[in-house]
């Protein structure tokens, strides 16, 4: 079996080092760049299984290396930020960035990060039932089951559950979500997002009040765990 190849953009050289060091400690096959332009150029010419790129690079804004990425990469790309940097993770996230870690960070929230965004790569093979640790969703009979109980949601309920257990281990932006479900004219209403995740949690989760499906992330927006992280 072929190892994973990840692709670090990262100009810091100690974090880089303890990145590269933590990666192929643990079965990865890793390439290394400090610039935006040096990751592009290796990015086309050896694409990786996965990306993690630093916000904060030397040559060109980690957002306009995100943007230049995903102009064809789709595999995940993870972003590293500075702790409290709310506006720009958000911005990436919803520029196609698949999760972030704020600096500093443990290896094992790195690693835990990583195989959740590896999980959520999709085959284009069409799955009639979503199946995760306690719950499975059948997308053509459009039912959801929690320990084989079926559970009654409304149609919001549903596309909502749907649009996060897709995306897997990947944080769903506030905006996005809103735009998605409810449509463009409701991406401020974020009313409306709180309400039905607390429906949601309380239909779903063992305990509502500490949730093992539906996350929050603070200021951010909402991230699925199918399989408990």
């Amino acid at each position: 079996m072929n190892k994973v190849r990840i692709l670090i953009i990262e100009d810091e050289p100690a974090l880089r080092t303890m990145l590269e060091i933590t990666l192929q400690s643990n079965n990865y096959l890793v390439q290394l760049a400090k610039k935006g332009k040096d990751g592009l150029v290796m990015a086309e010419n050896h694409p990786p299984d996965l990306i993690l790129l630093d916000l904060g690079l030397p040559d060109m804004g980690g957002q306009e290396v995100l943007a230049a990425l995903r102009s064809w990469y789709t595999n995940p790309i993870i972003i590293i930020s500075v702790l409290k940097a709310e506006e720009e993770i958000i911005r990436a996230l919803d520029a196609g960035a698949n999760d972030y870690l704020s600096k500093p960070f443990r290896t094992g929230e790195l690693l835990a990060r990583i195989r959740a965004a590896l999980r959520s790569v999709v085959t284009e093979d069409y799955q009639s039932v979503l199946q995760f640790s306690g719950i499975e969703i059948n997308l053509d009979e459009r039912t959801v089951k929690r320990d084989g109980e079926l559970v009654k949601l409304t149609t919001t309920e549903y596309n909502l559950l749907l649009l996060l257990a897709k995306n897997e281990g990947k944080v769903l932006t506030h905006a996005f979500l809103l735009r998605t479900v409810w449509g463009p004219g409701f991406i401020n209403q974020a009313q409306y997002l709180r309400v039905f995740i607390a429906q949601l949690r309380k239909k779903l989760e063992p305990n509502p009040n500490e949730p093992v499906y539906i996350h929050t992330e603070s200021g951010v927006g909402y991230r699925f765990l199918g399989m408990f992280g």
